[in-house]
């Protein structure tokens, strides 16, 4: 007999209305977005109440949820309008709040009775006493803290009936559970209020102080091998592709992915992917096998290596960005498809980066369908031939071999430009 087990919830960031609109398209079962006030991306798009509400609707007509990142910390009056706040988007209909301050949940219970109250991942829940008591304190779901381990979480969810959310895909800050005020000291943003300027992603001279008012870049020196690269104090982004039977097996009540400030691109493909492997485990877990397909998938959209975090272990050395980057990116995002005509085979296409005759590039939609197309032709707005789209958002028509949908999206492979400059 198959083995019956909880289906979580894919939920993906939505960092702008679009973002919701196409996270929801590739297949999340709820996003979590940010308001005007108490969010930790002060530069994520952040969402007006009516655009809240437009996102509202969009995702309960489709069977999701919306949540509201509320997570920084308050110093004295940043809490001043909070009740007002909470009120408005429970009246919007958005289904949660993510909050780390108590002040802010009390405020929210008190002021916005019967909305839902999430612990953030800034609180550091890495153990299931400190579950308990937030599930006491009337919170129905906790997002673990990133330092969790595999094992942590198998124990946790034994001995506690809170719902659980972690993260399985996106950056990881250095600092713990991202509580860190680097940002505040090298660039007087508070990173904990919203303002991270990620100043650990910076580039960094290493240097020795052998004498007083004399120093020495390490690694420049007769007998060290020099470094091309400066230092950063970064991690590699989490992936947790390989491992989908662990976390559903585990319990884990919903799948988070990192992005609020990525592309759709981004979106998209992630989503896309966890779905597809989330969605075959679930319906036939004996026999699933992981894709290479998937991983190669999300490769498409990495900026930065992919490691496991500290689910297996406590990263080391190589889950750190040292020197050169050791892979990469493949791909870029160049359009996303507006309409299609299946008697003419002409796609319309809004353009997002260059493209040009020529090129071959890559449509994908929600369900992993791909194809391949080499563009032979292009027609601009009013019909006229043109050799390419080199202008932001321009609006293009042309003939494709196989069938596209509404939002499915373009994507140029860098390689095929690399090979194409080198043989010239």
């Amino acid at each position: 007999m198959t083995k019956q087990m909880k289906r979580p919830e894919l939920l993906a960031p939505a960092g702008t209305l679009e973002k919701l609109k196409t996270a929801i398209h590739y297949g999340a079962d709820a996003v979590y977005i940010g308001g005007d006030a108490y969010g930790l991306r002060s530069r994520a798009g952040n969402f007006s109440f009516e655009e809240m509400a437009e996102g509202v609707a969009f995702a309960h007509e489709r069977g999701a949820k919306v949540y509201v990142a509320a997570n920084m910390v308050t110093h004295e009056n940043n809490e001043i309008g909070a009740g007002e706040f909470f009120r408005t988007i429970r009246d919007i209909g958005i289904d949660a709040i993510i909050v780390s301050d108590p002040a802010l949940m009390q405020i929210a219970a008190m002021d916005a009775p019967g909305l839902e109250i999430h612990l953030s991942t800034q609180q550091s829940a890495v153990n299931y006493e400190t579950l308990n008591f937030w599930q006491e304190a009337g919170l129905t779901r906790c997002v673990l803290g990133r330092e969790v381990s595999m094992a942590e979480v198998a124990e946790i969810r034994q001995n506690t009936t809170v719902e659980i959310e972690a993260f399985i895909h996106g950056a990881m800050c250095i600092a713990y559970s991202g509580r860190c005020v680097l940002s505040n000291h090298m660039s007087n943003r508070d990173a904990n209020r919203g303002g991270c300027s990620q100043s650990c992603r910076w580039k960094y001279g290493l240097f020795d102080l052998p004498t007083a008012g004399n120093r020495e870049l390490v690694g420049k020196g007769e007998e060290d091998e020099d470094i091309d690269e400066a230092f950063s104090m970064s991690a590699v982004d989490l992936s947790m592709i390989e491992h989908i039977p662990d976390i559903v097996e585990n319990g884990i009540d919903s799948l988070k992915i990192e992005g609020r400030m990525k592309s759709i691109h981004y979106v998209s493909t992630v989503v896309n992917v966890y779905r597809k492997a989330i969605d075959s485990y679930l319906e036939d877990p004996e026999n699933y096998e992981l894709q290479q397909d998937w991983v190669d998938e999300l490769w498409k959209v990495a900026q930065r290596e992919l490691a496991t975090g500290f689910f297996y272990g406590a990263p080391t050395e190589n889950e750190q960005l040292f020197g050169e980057r050791r892979r990469l990116p493949r791909y870029k995002f160049v359009g996303q498809v507006l309409a299609y005509d299946p008697e003419t085979q002409m796609a319309t296409i809004q353009q997002r980066n260059k493209f040009k005759v020529g090129d071959t590039v890559e449509f994908y939609g929600p369900g992993m369908r791909h194809h391949m197309e080499t563009i032979e032709e292009i027609w601009d707005e009013v019909g006229e031939n043109i050799d390419a789209a080199p202008h932001a958002m321009q609006v293009i028509t042309m003939k494709v071999s196989q069938p596209v949908k509404p939002q499915d999206m373009i994507r140029k492979s860098l390689e095929r430009t690399r090979q194409k400059a080198v043989q010239k």
